[in-house]
């Protein structure tokens, strides 16, 4: 299938009511909003195409951009291509979810997580703490630098309040990654849900709620799940 074959089939599948839906969630012009269940079902044509899955993230549509992060092996992508893919996030959309997925299950997971946590750009702060969320939830515990999460959950614990919208967001689902995902830290991680409480995000013109880390890992251990680790974090 072509570029131009793809992004017919996503303005064929794309409807006014979901589009409205993505837009009022933040997302920007272009897109045709199509539902995540049918950019599933182009998957296997974009899959084995790395320069297709490219050309669809570079064309700006957000549809077409979930798309490319659905398809692209991570393991293919190096770390100026993911810096310029989270140059092109416009919306805490991309940034949270199709960046940092790709990014989390790359070669340069922790390399990049730690360089945009540290960005003065908002966007680029949401990629690299659910990028780094992302990565705890898919690394066995014997691969991860427990000091320096247990660092990072200091610094959220501190400085949550002060943070940008969306970063605050990010922030509170690290706290809830290293909690639920590694056991170590879990005392820890719960520590500082307690200390930070409720956080308070702008999420538009959507009924979208920010979990409260303390009770969500509290439900992970009760549903007995505490330190399972995910196989993928691209969904």
């Amino acid at each position: 299938m072509t570029y131009e074959e793809v992004m017919d089939n996503l303005k064929e599948l794309g409807t006014e009511q979901t589009k409205r839906t993505f837009l009022r969630h933040g997302a920007h012009e272009p897109l045709f909003g199509v539902k995540v269940g049918d950019l599933k079902k182009l998957v296997k044509h974009v899959k084995k195409n790395r320069e297709l899955a490219l050309a669809l993230y570079d064309s700006g549509n957000y549809d077409a951009m979930y798309l490319a992060g659905l398809s692209i092996n991570p393991k293919s992508m190096t770390a100026d291509e993911l810096r310029r893919w989270a140059d092109q996030a416009s919306w805490h959309g991309p940034a949270e979810y199709t960046v940092a997925g790709v990014a989390a299950e790359s070669a340069h997971a922790l390399e990049l997580a730690k360089e945009w946590i540290a960005s003065e750009e908002e966007l680029k702060a949401v990629c690299g703490w659910s990028t780094y969320a992302n990565y705890i939830s898919i690394t066995p515990d014997d691969q991860l630098d427990i000091e320096h999460i247990r660092g990072l959950l200091r610094v959220v614990r501190d400085t949550i309040h002060q943070e940008r919208n969306w970063v605050r967001y990010t922030m509170n689902g690290f706290v809830i990654a290293a909690g639920s995902y590694i056991p170590e830290l879990q005392q820890e991680a719960l520590d500082a849900a307690r200390a930070i409480g409720k956080v308070h995000v702008d999420v538009g013109q959507t009924a979208c709620k920010v979990p409260l880390a303390e009770e969500y890992i509290h439900k992970v251990e009760s549903a007995g799940k505490l330190g399972v680790k995910r196989k993928s974090c691209i969904c």
